[in-house]
């Protein structure tokens, strides 16, 4: 998602498999070295594609970066690229193919639905997603509370401690699982870093159908009625890490529509679309900072936005700058190249809607260039019509910040006070307490932002959750879930905190164990389990009436009370599982997506390796509970 997830970890943008990284404190970065298909690239291809003369013949980079990587293979083993990609390996045409292509190579379709064993016995219609308890998209409400009633969750904290594992998913070929669940009318619709979209029953796991995205899908999907042209009654609508959009019909699987959201070649979608009033708000994002601080690159010219599409065409109705000012040079960098700005302000997270007010609002993340504008590291509200902007709340100016600054050769790049990288990266959070509305901004600074949402975003109050400033990669992530008493945070640092919404005060604060002892910390100063896992959360939070449930850097997923922050409940899924679809799968570190709870299941996509030190995995494991015996209960 962003650069706090990674310590020079693998990162599929807009196509490119970047190297993002969450630098270490003082101490000293982890170094990983870069994939080997982008040092294949850079060696043998670069210089044709990235930067082609004006009499080249050859493709540039953003041409290439939009044929999958099966198109890919097959030019450079049968195709007008054979000639020149002799001198690479078979393996080698496949490392270039996937960083080129944004995913793994799939040839015999391994990901497809139809090569699997478990297909559903029948496709019976669906039934109205807004007649039944149903997770639907980043939160169970438009408000991204992140927060099921029992009615939705069907689950109470009696039965937490009684959660055991009904069945286990694997995506074929996948290393990183990034996507969240949504679960409607008995059926999970869930992307993969694979490319493929899934299908699947809600209650066996059993599979339905398949899609195959351009490239890997990681925001959680949102379901709703569409009308048009063939038979579909709901559509379901998602984003991939190329920044496109798709509308698929519910029921079969069948594209109803595609469109752009942003053509920068760095351009992302990795907040889930937020579907209301048939109209589809897409927010985007772009890995453009991980590469930024490279002398030949034309730093910078990516800025976040907000896009409004028709749910039923695909037509664009309107597209919001975060950063409203226009590109322009600025000056050029020691190795003559011109740079650009302002840019930055990329929208990470998922709209939050407020039907109150027609208006919805996001978190924005940090400049890349600097002066940072004021609307960067920023709540902004616009008009859901019009896309106009009515207000904005800045949690920290003057942060401008790109991946690898400060370079050990300056170039001019990096600007010259580099901030904390302290982007608004969580969703906002709209509740109502008992006397007044809230919305609630958890940057990743660790300060929680109380803002009046009725009164043009005024502060109400503000908390900060750390004595100190937090590190570049921060405290909070993907943010919290919120009742209407509590705001209940997982911290990078390996501590749970549920904040009083009524006094902006701590209410409790817990230190989390891992079932496998903490070891000394690593170079940076960060825990590690002596197994090597980083112990930590950035997952988003997820809760019900009692309970709030938490990822772990760790592999553990923890239930706690909400009423003292004790624990109910955990599973450690960092292991290998047998799955209802017959594929390789093991579980692994849990870092962006959280839980989904819906009809008395509990769904949690496990192997998120997005940051430094942590576990790949490809599963999605669906818990239920457990059954007591005749005679009575356990």
């Amino acid at each position: 998602m962003k650069a706090f997830f990674c310590s020079r970890a693998l990162w599929i943008a807009g196509g490119i498999l970047l190297l993002a990284a969450r630098p270490a404190p003082a101490q000293g970065p982890e170094i990983i070295p870069k994939p080997p298909g982008e040092i294949l690239y850079e060696r043998n291809c670069a210089s044709c594609h990235t930067n082609p003369g004006k009499q080249s013949r050859a493709p540039e980079l953003k041409v290439l970066v939009e044929f999958t990587p099966e198109a890919l293979y097959t030019q450079m083993t049968s195709g007008t690229m054979a000639v020149p990609a002799q001198k690479l390996t078979d393996e080698e045409k496949r490392f270039v193919a996937e960083y080129l292509g944004g995913r793994p190579l799939d040839l015999t379709r391994s990901g497809s639905a139809d090569t699997m064993p478990n297909r559903c016995a029948s496709n019976p219609p669906l039934g109205d997603p807004a007649a039944s308890a149903s997770w639907n998209g980043w939160s169970a409400d438009r408000a991204n509370t992140r927060f099921a009633s029992v009615e939705i969750a069907g689950l109470t904290v009696d039965q937490v401690p009684r959660l055991e594992l009904k069945w286990a998913f694997g995506f074929p070929g996948g290393t990183t699982a990034y996507g969240q669940p949504t679960v409607v009318s008995g059926r999970i619709f869930i992307g993969s870093d694979n490319g493929y979209f899934y299908s699947l029953n809600a209650a066996s796991g059993c599979v339905y159908w398949s899609f195959q995205a351009k490239v890997g899908v990681r925001t959680a999907p949102v379901v709703g009625p569409v009308q048009g042209p063939g038979l579909s009654k709901y559509a379901v609508y998602f984003g991939d890490m190329r920044a496109n959009v798709y509308a698929l019909d519910a029921l079969s699987g069948k594209l109803l529509w595609t469109a752009r959201a942003d053509d920068h070649l760095t351009a992302r979608i990795s907040g889930a679309p937020a579907l209301y009033g048939g109209r589809l708000y897409v927010p985007a994002s772009s890995g453009e900072e991980a590469v930024s601080a490279s002398p030949s690159y034309s730093c910078c010219t990516f800025r976040g936005s907000i896009v409004a599409f028709d749910a039923d065409s695909g037509r664009q109705l309107w597209k919001t700058y975060t950063i409203s000012e226009d590109l322009k040079p600025t000056k050029k960098n020691s190795s003559g190249v011109q740079l650009w700005g302002p840019a930055g302000g990329a929208v990470w997270n998922s709209p939050t809607i407020d039907a109150q007010r027609d208006a919805l609002y996001i978190g924005t993340g940090d400049a890349y260039t600097e002066p940072a504008p004021a609307t960067t590291d920023a709540v902004e509200a616009l008009d859901l019509k019009t896309g106009k902007v009515l207000w904005s709340f800045q949690t920290l100016a003057n942060d401008a910040w790109i991946l690898d600054c400060p370079s050990v050769t300056p170039t001019g790049n990096c600007p010259k006070n580099l901030g904390p990288d302290h982007d608004v990266g969580a969703s906002p959070i709209l509740l109502k307490t008992a006397n007044r509305r809230i919305l609630l901004a958890t940057p990743k600074s660790g300060t929680v932002f109380a803002l009046d949402p009725d009164r043009r975003g005024s502060l109400i109050w503000k908390l900060s959750l750390t004595d100190k400033t937090a590190a570049t990669n921060g405290l909070i992530a993907l943010g919290g879930a919120a009742d209407s008493r509590n705001l209940y945070l997982a911290l990078e640092d390996g501590t749970f905190v549920a904040v009083d919404l009524s006094r902006g005060k701590r209410a409790w604060t817990t230190r989390l164990e891992s079932l496998d002892e903490l070891g000394p910390p690593n170079a940076g100063g960060e825990p590690r389990t002596k197994t090597g896992l980083r112990f930590g959360q950035s997952a988003a939070v997820t809760g019900i009436p009692g309970a709030v449930l938490t990822g772990g850097w760790d592999g553990i997923l923890r239930a706690l009370s909400t009423a003292d922050g004790k624990l109910l409940w955990q599973f450690n899924t960092a292991q290998e599982f047998k799955t209802v679809n017959d594929v390789p799968a093991r579980g692994g570190s849990m870092g962006g997506p959280g839980p989904t709870v819906a009809n008395g299941m509990l769904y949690v996509p496990s192997g998120y390796a997005m940051f430094g030190g942590g576990l790949p995995g490809n599963v999605l494991l669906a818990f239920a509970v457990e059954s007591p015996p005749e005679g009575g209960r356990k």
